[in-house]
């Protein structure tokens, strides 16, 4: 009768040690499942930075409980003084210019030119990501993404913010009047008023000549459609007739970079000090300096 009961208590206990084990099992696997559907409610994508380093963010999560850590990118490129300054100002720019354009092309001659632009290191300015718009609807569509600050004392004359800020702040030093002396077409431009601008001094012909590459002069009178740096919200025409005018702006990252366009004037938003390591060339032509690019 013992060896009976004995034998009855060892299966009801070897019963429930498989009871616990199954039910345990299940519990895993369930947990297991909820792991893995969260893991599908994650959408993994590369963040914002030079890096491309891999995050996650789950659209499950409430967003109070997510504390994602702001990647800031360094503003100021390390400047490797044994490249030449076409190579610096190249390496520079590439990190702003998604293509930088082949020698001897139309696009080339452009940078050339005008491509000064490309090495502001501000954060809040917007670069396009070509050198010349092909027509309005591309520069409208450009423009629109620009965040303009008004200059002070005008008649509808806006910059990119930045750009204003820092050319108000040269002109509560010393009076600097506009070219036309009241606004808007000394500043940020449409399309149609950069190619109306060019039908008044150029035509048909003379573009085709810059494109081969046989006139490059008249890039200093007028800009090509869709090539001028007013389009960008990051030049403006001015009076500049004194040392005292032409050092409030310098100080300020504004510079003459079109070489033969006196009253054009660019901002780059460096100090004086600091645009030969980011390869510009200073060249003085009939006694006016302008920082150039060594293309």
């Amino acid at each position: 009768m013992k060896s009976f009961i004995k034998n009855i208590f060892f299966y009801v206990l070897i019963a429930f040690i498989s009871f616990i084990l199954v039910a345990s099992q299940g519990m895993s696997h369930n947990k297991l499942m909820v792991t893995a559907q969260k893991t599908e409610d994650c959408l993994s994508h590369d963040s914002l930075t030079s890096h491309k380093e891999s995050t996650q963010v789950c659209t499950n999560i409430p967003q109070a409980a997510i504390s994602p850590t702001l990647i800031i990118p360094t503003t100021e490129p390390t400047i490797n003084p044994n490249l030449s300054d076409k190579e610096r100002f190249l390496a520079i720019i590439t990190e702003r210019l998604p293509r930088i354009p082949a020698p001897n092309t139309f696009e080339y001659i452009l940078l050339r030119a005008y491509g000064s632009i490309f090495v502001n290191q501000k954060p809040e300015i917007k670069l396009p990501e070509k050198v010349v718009f092909t027509n309005e609807q591309e520069t409208k569509q450009f423009q629109s993404t620009l965040i303009m600050g008004a200059v002070n004392g005008t008649s509808q004359c806006y910059l990119q913010k930045p750009a204003a800020d820092a050319l108000n702040k040269a002109r509560s030093q010393v009076q600097i009047p506009l070219k036309s002396g009241y606004g808007a077409s000394d500043c940020t431009r449409s399309f149609a008023t950069n190619s109306r601008f060019w039908r008044k001094y150029a035509n048909n012909n003379t573009l085709e000549q810059v494109r081969q590459g046989r006139e490059t002069k008249i890039l200093g009178v007028v800009a090509p459609p869709g090539a001028s740096q007013h389009l960008w919200g990051l030049a403006i025409d001015l009076r500049v007739s004194n040392e005292a005018q032409k050092q409030a702006l310098n100080q300020n990252g504004w510079y003459r970079t079109v070489e033969y366009d006196v009253p054009h004037w660019t901002y780059i938003g460096l100090p004086p000090e600091k645009l030969t390591d980011f390869g510009f060339q200073n060249k003085v032509v009939g006694g006016i300096n302008y920082w150039v690019t060594p293309l």
